[in-house]
């Protein structure tokens, strides 16, 4: 008789897949948003300063190199975690639980593709008292994207997420609260407050490290009583 879940070799390899997938997307994400946070000023410089910033064209050209990876370990972690769940999934929080994590990875990717332009475009300029209005252009559409809304995206797939693991009781209460607090920041504070989209990262980063570690326990809750 099988586990409500799959077979038991199935519910070995969920939970352990997804916390690995979890650290993977969670190293080259937090990595990307790091290397723009640093590479694109929060606040407005001199075009002449940034043509002169080198590292700061290196950083970006780095971020740009990890963003992909991220997004595609990021569907590898969707994928496993909603594997995991199995039969048990709620329709209505498993849609928004889809749509949030997509949205969010197409927004990620249209951010890098923005990016990549404005780079590029940079990376061709002679003079800088030209491109003035194009360089705070290109500027606050990669910081729009980055911190308005690919984060709420983040945020609902973060709540939703937390919601989920919480009614099948795999989260215990102080992973419920964290996940809880990470979607409220990404949904209200990110935009006003420089850095604090590294908290989803870190919140994938720490539920991947909790489902490999506590992967025995959550096997033995889809096995079937005998």
């Amino acid at each position: 008789m099988q586990g409500i879940a799959g077979s038991p070799a199935k519910a070995l390899r969920t939970p352990r897949a997804a916390g690995a997938a979890g650290i993977l997307a969670a190293l080259p994400l937090g990595g990307a948003m790091i290397l723009v946070r640093r590479a694109v000023p929060h606040q407005p410089i001199g075009a002449a300063a940034y043509l002169a910033d080198a590292a700061g064209h290196h950083a970006l050209r780095v971020a740009l190199v990890l963003l992909p990876f991220g997004g595609i370990f990021f569907l590898w972690f969707m994928g496993a975690v909603r594997d995991s769940i199995g039969a048990r999934e709620d329709r209505f929080f498993a849609t928004v639980f889809l749509g949030a994590g997509l949205l969010f990875v197409a927004t990620l990717f249209v951010f890098g593709a923005a990016a990549d332009a404005f780079l590029t475009t940079i990376g061709t300029m002679r003079d800088p008292s030209r491109p003035m209005a194009f360089w705070h252009y290109g500027r606050h559409l990669t910081l729009a994207l980055l911190t308005e809304y690919a984060p709420r995206m983040a945020a609902v797939f973060t709540l939703t997420t937390t919601t989920i693991m919480t009614r099948l009781g795999i989260f215990p209460r102080w992973l419920s609260w964290l996940g809880y607090l990470v979607g409220l920041v990404l949904l209200l504070v990110v935009s006003h407050v420089a850095w604090s989209e590294i908290v989803f990262p870190v919140w994938i980063l720490i539920v991947g490290c909790f489902l490999i570690a506590a992967h025995p326990r959550l096997i033995s809750a889809d096995l079937p009583n005998k």
